[in-house]
């Protein structure tokens, strides 16, 4: 299967199915998201940022949002 042919199948759902769909994909794509961010965070890509984010903090140029 291709792309094109899941652009086919999606575009010829109905308004409920497609919803449906629609639900089930937002849930699949964030937790994919939440994977790669866990992986990065354990293989230590995040700590410069985390570094920046902590100093910046300290040295008081963060506000509460």
């Amino acid at each position: 299967m291709t792309v094109e042919d899941l652009e086919n199948a999606v575009a010829k759902l109905p308004p409920d199915q497609f919803a449906k769909f629609r639900a089930w994909f937002d849930a699949f794509d964030a937790a994919r998201f939440d994977e790669k961010i866990e992986r990065d965070a354990r293989a230590g890509k995040l700590d410069r940022l985390v570094e920046q984010a902590l100093a910046d903090f300290r040295q008081g140029r963060a506000r509460e949002i």
